[in-house]
């Protein structure tokens, strides 16, 4: 049997409110035990750029509007999914390597990536505005 965790967030539509988000989940991810890398790297860098993500580009800076996070901690993975009012987008045509010669030196375009290379899966899907799946195994 998981034993786990569930979290509900609804926040306004501003950078803000980011840290408090993130710092609640990991400080979950440490109670249950999940690794030092994943509490100091994965989850808050996924979920930090996730949580931009929402805000800057679905949402579009727009004061009025709210992101929701959903998150499921247990023994077995944490999957985070993050709702905003925007349009949605095509995951794979907006994900860049940044790693390209062309990129490296860009101020933009890397959340996407660090999302996909941190996490074990990303997903999107629209299910009552755009979200933004992460999903990432224990272990």
């Amino acid at each position: 049997m998981a034993i786990g965790e569930s979290l509900d967030f609804r926040i306004p539509s501003d950078v803000q409110y980011i840290e408090g988000v993130v710092g609640e989940v990991v400080a979950r991810c440490q109670a249950l035990a999940f690794s030092r890398r994943h509490t100091a790297l994965n989850v808050p860098v996924a979920l930090t750029e996730a949580l931009s993500n929402a805000i800057l580009r679905g949402n579009g800076d727009t004061v009025g509007r709210s992101v929701s996070v959903r998150v499921e901690i247990d023994d077995v993975q944490l999957v985070a999914e993050v709702r905003d009012d925007g349009d949605g987008f095509d995951l794979d045509a907006c994900t860049e390597d940044a790693t390209l010669p062309e990129n490296v030196i860009r101020e933009d375009g890397r959340g996407l990536f660090l999302m996909q290379k941190l996490m074990d899966r990303v997903e999107r899907f629209r299910d009552g505005g755009n979200v933004v799946r992460l999903v990432l195994m224990r272990g």
